[in-house]
């Protein structure tokens, strides 16, 4: 589901498109070209999964009392906030099936950790879905979104996340990877200023150089998209 900028009913949480990279989609529908862009997130924001239920996910009376911004994403996964201390990495391939989506995870989470270790950023592990996990915590969270003709696959890398917002608007998600243990936010998220990140546009400067957008992979048996 993809959530439109229509006025929303009274009461109701205002919900945004999450477009930021919609062009890198448009563009290999057009041409058949990979792309992939990597930035510093340059405002702060509670983005949603294509599924999520914000009564379930988000702290709506913090929300609404502070005003903050919430969009949808088209990928799926819990709700997650976006500032200023994330680094986004943004890939778009051009695809001929749907489905297979925890064998996409598995390839591009492995690019995503070899990108990282061309920088420098040693030590990185997938777990869960597609976390990226470092010394037993989250530095690094993913989602997928296909259509016919493109699959897209966005990571968020945690250099200097706002912990005190991530407790103000995100209750404990309705579901968790095994690893996460029930701890709290503090207790289970991490960042990757111990690992000589000065910051995340320097993470993004520094991934920008090193990625470089993998091959499509050839078609294989067509799967159920997963949610």
């Amino acid at each position: 589901m993809i959530v439109t900028d229509a006025e929303p009913e009274p009461g109701a949480l205002p919900i945004r498109d999450y477009g930021h990279d919609d062009d890198l989609i448009r563009a290999v529908l057009a041409d058949g070209q990979p792309r992939v862009r990597v930035y510093a997130a340059n405002a702060t924001e509670l983005v949603l999964g294509r599924g999520s239920r914000p009564e379930q996910e988000l702290n709506l009376e913090a929300v609404r009392a502070d005003g903050m911004p919430v969009s949808r994403r088209r990928g799926g996964g819990c709700a997650v906030l976006l500032d200023p201390g994330n680094a986004v990495v943004a890939l778009a391939l051009p695809a001929r099936e749907i489905g297979r989506l925890r064998a996409h995870f598995a390839r591009l989470t492995a690019w995503m950790i070899d990108g990282l270790h061309t920088i420098g950023i040693d030590g990185v592990r997938h777990d869960g879905i597609s976390d990226l996990v470092l010394g037993g915590r989250k530095i690094g969270g993913s989602c997928l979104y296909q259509t016919r003709g493109v699959l897209f696959y966005s990571t968020t890398l945690l250099v200097e996340p706002r912990l005190g917002l991530m407790e103000r608007y995100l209750p404990m998600p309705p579901r968790e990877p095994a690893y996460r243990r029930g701890r709290g936010h503090r207790e289970f998220v991490g960042d990757l200023r111990g690992e000589g990140v000065a910051s995340a546009a320097a993470l993004a400067d520094g991934l920008a150089a090193a990625l470089e957008a993998p091959a499509a992979e050839p078609p294989g048996r067509a799967a159920r998209l997963l949610a």
